[in-house]
């Protein structure tokens, strides 16, 4: 995994050392000395993550991250403070100031990288979701990160422990904001989650009945549990099960013996994000009801990819990340309308458009451009891995003949592709078309039934 990290430190050598570590783990690395940089870096650089420290002359780490978790445009981005406080009131501190976690240093290498893998994860899967919801509220949508500054999020908490004894006082101690509920089997727990509607799981690691790493993994292969945030109790001696937690996909953690206040603030973070979560796939769908899909076809329609492009190679140049552009249409679909009908003609344009849809990855963008046209945005693929793609779609359709309700029962039809690529900061949506579609004319005056890419 690859990630854009921004280390604040006001002491060169230990950002000099923090980027050495990170670096061999493949992560790019942008710096900044001081609290007014940090916060102009992350408008700069667009980092995936950020590790602050909290010790720093006029602007300290905590109002920092105040400032970051307070602006909507930056509240989603985690913050892990670095620093040489240790005590449990630090903690605290860092994570009522919206710290997404409180690393102490000299810090461990495993932990610092298992930490930041584990939290740049959790972000990229909501990234999609924000690009996404981003063109939704262009449309007027309300702005979920407003639920990243809610002061006292409530909830639903499940707790997964075996000990009477703490399962009372993880109750007492969220108590009477959040309404506990509590299991103590492996199959207890995977039927209450299965019919519960919970806002965040609390799994001790130190169960003596069954694994609970093992029921964290089989609590995120469930369709009710793989948006709800666990949050684990580990021995502060056992690192290893603890990297294990982060490496599969937990959301937080708390280390023996608890800190009541740090488990009220860790369960406050972890629900604020859960709401942004919801908030955002809720977007999402309201987006898509809001005749942005094509009626025939199901996929999004032209008015939806033309503000959708926009923000994908905003992104991409910002982030230097490659953009492919695909436009794809029916050779000689005039025929079949003639031919056959215009119902028939709209039966070859829903099964293709079912056969793009097979095609292409969940971050891919579909969309019926218009009559016979359709185009695939794909996000961080090159025109080399898009060629590769079409050129395999294009084959498909050659080879399975498009089946129709009335004689002869089948059709067989095909598609050429027009390619073209994202061309850094500068370009645009209006350039990136124009090139995708002259490539698509070239493959039209070429012979049909080919795949052509725009020169780069």
């Amino acid at each position: 995994m690859t990630a854009r990290v921004l280390v604040v430190d006001d002491i060169l050598s230990n950002v000099k050392l923090l980027e050495a570590k990170l670096s061999a783990e493949y992560f790019e690395v942008v710096s900044a000395f001081n609290g007014a940089e940090c916060l102009a870096k992350i408008d700069e650089s667009l980092p995936d993550i950020v590790l602050l420290d909290v010790m720093m002359p006029g602007m300290d780490g905590f109002e920092v991250c105040r400032r970051i978790k307070g602006n909507p445009k930056t509240a989603h981005v985690p913050v892990v403070m670095v620093t040489a406080l240790d005590q449990p009131a630090d903690r605290v501190a860092g994570l009522e100031a919206g710290a997404d976690d409180f690393l102490t240093k000299p810090v461990d290498d495993a932990a610092l990288f298992a930490r930041v893998r584990s939290l740049v994860r959790l972000k990229m899967m909501t990234d999609e979701l924000r690009m996404r919801e981003t063109t939704g509220q262009s449309m007027g949508l309300v702005d979920p990160a407003l639920t990243l500054v809610d002061a006292n999020p409530t909830g639903r908490v499940l707790v997964i422990e075996d000990r009477p004894e703490s399962v009372a006082w993880f109750s007492k101690a969220l108590a009477p904001d959040h309404k506990v509920s509590s299991v103590e089997t492996f199959e207890e727990a995977l039927v209450r989650v299965r019919g519960g509607d919970f806002d965040l799981i609390v799994v001790s690691l130190g169960m003596r009945g069954f694994d609970g790493l093992r029921l964290c993994s089989q609590l995120r292969s469930l369709p009710e549990g793989r948006n709800v945030p666990i949050l684990v109790v580990v021995s502060d001696a056992d690192r290893r099960k603890l990297t294990q937690a982060l490496e599969m996909g937990v959301n937080d953690y708390l280390t023996r013996p608890v800190d009541k206040n740090e488990l009220v603030a860790r369960v406050r973070t972890q629900l604020r994000k859960k709401r942004y979560g919801d908030r955002l796939r809720h977007n999402v769908q309201l987006s898509l009801e809001m005749a942005i899909t094509d009626q025939l076809t199901g996929l999004h329609n032209r008015r939806y990819m033309s503000r959708h492009l926009d923000n994908l190679i905003s992104s991409a140049g910002q982030s230097g990340k490659p953009l492919a552009f695909l436009i794809l249409d029916i050779d000689y679909f005039k025929a079949v309308n003639d031919g056959h009908g215009h119902d028939i003609g709209d039966e070859v344009l829903k099964e293709f458009a079912n056969r793009i849809s097979a095609n292409v990855r969940g971050i891919d963008l579909a969309c019926r451009y218009g009559g016979e046209e359709f185009v695939v945005v794909m996000p961080d693929t090159d025109v080399t891995l898009a060629f590769a793609i079409a050129e395999r779609l294009r084959k498909s359709i050659e080879a399975n003949p498009i089946p129709i309700s009335r004689p002869p029962g089948k059709l067989n039809i095909t598609i050429s592709i027009g390619i073209a690529g994202s061309e850094g900061p500068n370009d645009t949506a209006e350039a990136l078309l124009h090139r995708a579609d002259q490539a698509l004319y070239s493959a039209k005056r070429t012979g049909r039934n080919r795949v052509v890419a725009a020169a780069a």
